[in-house]
């Protein structure tokens, strides 16, 4: 465990293969930490550097007071990257780590050369439904969301399984004002505009059951990019890394090499 002091926030982050490794970089969604990624990365090529993080107000990161700007989140990540002296990287971003993708590509061309967008979008919901969760979360914390949360993230099939506990207790375990704040930043965000002025390598990944962006919006988003590619996840929620995560590397993997990662 690392943790990368970038002066108003301080990132929990982690790197798993050689140094010299061609650059990989995951942001996990609302409401996880790092770990989102735990049964993916060993069934991926081993010759790649993948570099984690928690984003603010998540995991073992720092609390800053929110609400939190989209900006402030995809300036956090640019700063990282600068900390770990990363160029070139091909980003994975799930949910608002798929925002916080698509503005970093926008932003620092030079430090994304290909996206992954999973389960994501330019504009998830409408401003009025985020700031009703906002609401909820402070009045009765993020206990009373949980369940509608789990239905969201998980297919039913998973949902009766022992292990959604664990994503249950995950997410009661962020901090509520660390939520909150993130919140605030995909309620504020609309990256319609400028991620269709995105001109590099794109996959777009959705599950069949994801009941926060559903595979229409997912495919949608991905669309604005020429050339991008799209790929459905059956039996999947929102974090089908976690549901099926065997698919879910074959796909990265596939697209490390389509891409020619790490060739260049």
């Amino acid at each position: 465990m690392q943790i990368a002091d970038l002066g108003d926030v301080q990132l929990h982050y982690r790197i798993d293969g050689p140094s010299d490794g061609a650059p990989v970089v995951f942001a996990n969604s609302l409401g996880t930490d790092l770990r989102l990624w735990d049964q993916v990365l060993p069934l991926l090529p081993p010759r790649f550097r993948y570099i984690r993080y928690d984003k603010r107000g998540h995991g073992l990161s720092s609390l800053p007071s929110g609400p939190y700007s989209m900006g402030a989140l995809v300036r956090d990540a640019e700063r990282l990257l600068d900390h770990l002296q990363v160029r070139d990287c091909l980003f994975v971003g799930l949910s608002i780590g798929g925002m916080i993708a698509q503005g970093l590509a926008v932003k620092r061309l030079d430090q994304v050369r290909a996206l992954v967008l999973s389960n994501t979008a330019a504009k998830i919901g409408i401003p009025e439904q985020w700031q009703e969760r906002i609401q909820t979360i402070k009045t009765h914390g993020i206990e009373a969301l949980a369940d509608p949360i789990m239905e969201r993230w998980f297919s039913r099939a998973f949902r009766n399984t022992p292990e959604c506990a664990l994503w249950r207790n995950m997410l009661l375990r962020q901090p509520a004002e660390g939520y909150a704040g993130c919140c605030a930043a995909i309620s504020g965000t609309d990256f319609f505009t400028p991620t269709s002025g995105l001109r590099l390598p794109t996959l777009g990944i959705a599950g069949s059951d994801d009941g926060a962006t559903p595979p229409d919006l997912v495919r949608e988003t991905t669309a604005l990019i020429p050339g991008s590619k799209f790929h459905l996840i059956r039996k999947a929620g929102h974090l089908p890394c976690v549901e099926q995560p065997e698919e879910y590397a074959a796909l990265l993997t596939q697209f490390l090499t389509d891409t020619g990662h790490g060739q260049i």
